[in-house]
């Protein structure tokens, strides 16, 4: 790629010819729109126009149209092709929210297009240049919460919503004298007058600062501090004036904007959900692919990055889901890696280990259990240990059902998660 350049890779479907969609969605993405207008010249548009770099022919006759809306097709066929796009770095600077309007702007909506899905993207280090990237990442999440070298083993507060914050604290405590590595508030838990954030920080960062005087170990505790941004200033002051070690903001939410300068003035780790993902996601010719999405929040500052989880209660596919957490431990840029720790949630339990270990072929990540810590049928700090276990055997080369004969809190979670 050239260095003055962005490069983004999309699927397109198309009734009409494949090259000619690439050319129409190019101008209109750059120089061009759906007239020729007089001051578009030829020199212009060799300065300032997107040009298509490579198209590659998938299928001419494919099952479409995958999408409404779009022109009819002459002959009754759709064709498929993979089509990459370049723009020259000149035209928008090294800006993130200009270069989501300029890759994922009004290119979804042409009736030139009846299917079409930003697969990756690639930017020239003037963006690494730009942008701070996570400032904790992996080896400060580990300092941070006193993880060495093996997976980090967290839940998530349940049920999400209904507990005071004293009755979260208490749950927190039996949670950190089980020895959980990481906590985090549920996204839907915010700043309600049933649960206010101030009381809820409060109550738990006491039961955390009593248990870590006690055993040396300090739980890390991602708090939502999601608002507007007034609010996650004043919340996020708050937890470090608190001495918590980590905040939590739901990307959706608050948007490219807000998670740049959250992260401009956080001095605390920031773990990044990205509730809302289906929306963006969830029909195979549309939208993002979180290779291309999860980029662009990296480089903006996140330092945790959700990425479902195998055998999930979502839509989406285990192969997909180990996708998604390699390329969170894939450098971004040669000089500025802005690798981030993947975040395995969704319906996780101690059955999981196995295959997460063998697809990410590493143990940098959070595991955040909810149901399969808190469903243990002997409580939450049995289901704790269990999912250490897990781990622990998984990584000797020990399979869970022979580590479960000497390990009781191991299998009766496997006896529940069978």
């Amino acid at each position: 790629m050239s260095g003055d350049r962005i490069e983004a890779d999309y699927l397109l479907e198309t009734p009409i010819d494949p090259r000619i969609a690439a050319e129409i969605i190019a101008g209109e993405q750059s120089s061009g729109t759906f007239v020729p207008v007089p001051g578009e010249t030829p020199e212009l548009k060799a300065r300032s126009a997107a040009r298509v770099i490579r198209l590659d022919i998938l299928d001419e006759d494919a099952a479409g149209p995958a999408l409404p809306g779009a022109s009819p097709s002459a002959d009754g066929r759709f064709r498929r092709a993979l089509v990459t796009l370049s723009w020259p770095l000149e035209t928008l600077g090294p800006s993130l929210p200009n270069l989501v309007a300029t890759v994922a702007g009004n290119l979804f909506e042409l009736k030139a297009v009846s299917g079409l899905r930003l697969l990756d993207i690639r930017m020239p280090s003037a963006f690494a240049a730009a942008y701070r990237g996570p400032q904790f990442g992996i080896a400060g999440t580990r300092r941070l919460a006193g993880v060495d070298k093996r997976a980090m083993i967290g839940t998530i507060v349940k049920p999400s919503v209904g507990f005071s914050a004293e009755e979260t604290a208490s749950l927190v405590r039996k949670l950190c004298e089980a020895g959980i590595d990481f906590i985090k508030d549920d996204e839907l838990q915010a700043d309600g007058p049933a649960c206010p954030f101030a009381d809820r920080v409060k109550a738990v960062m006491r039961v955390i600062e009593a248990e870590a005087d006690r055993t040396g170990k300090k739980t890390m505790y991602a708090f939502n501090l999601t608002g507007d941004l007034d609010q996650m200033r004043r919340r996020h002051d708050h937890l470090v004036e608190s001495g918590a070690t980590c905040l939590m903001a739901s990307l959706n939410s608050v948007g490219l904007v807000g998670m740049i300068e959250l992260a401009r003035f956080s001095t605390l780790p920031i773990h990044a959900h990205r509730n809302g993902w289906g929306y963006l996601a969830r029909h195979p010719m549309l939208g993002w692919s979180y290779v291309a999405w999860q980029k662009i929040w990296r480089l903006a500052g996140a330092d945790h990055m959700h990425v479902n989880g195998l055998q999930n209660k979502f839509f989406e596919s285990d192969a997909s889901v180990m996708d998604s957490a390699r390329t969170c431990l894939t450098p971004l840029f040669p000089e500025k890696p802005c690798i981030v720790m993947p975040v395995f949630s969704s319906g996780q339990s101690a059955r999981q280990a196995p295959a997460t270990y063998a697809g990410l072929g590493s143990t940098d990540l959070i595991v955040t259990a909810g149901g399969g810590i808190m469903g243990h049928p002997d409580g939450p700090a049995a289901g704790v240990t269990a999912l250490k276990e897990a781990w622990a055997a998984t990584v000797a080369g020990i399979s869970l059902e022979e580590h479960a004969r000497a390990h009781p809190e191991l299998g009766r979670a496997l006896e529940v998660a069978a």
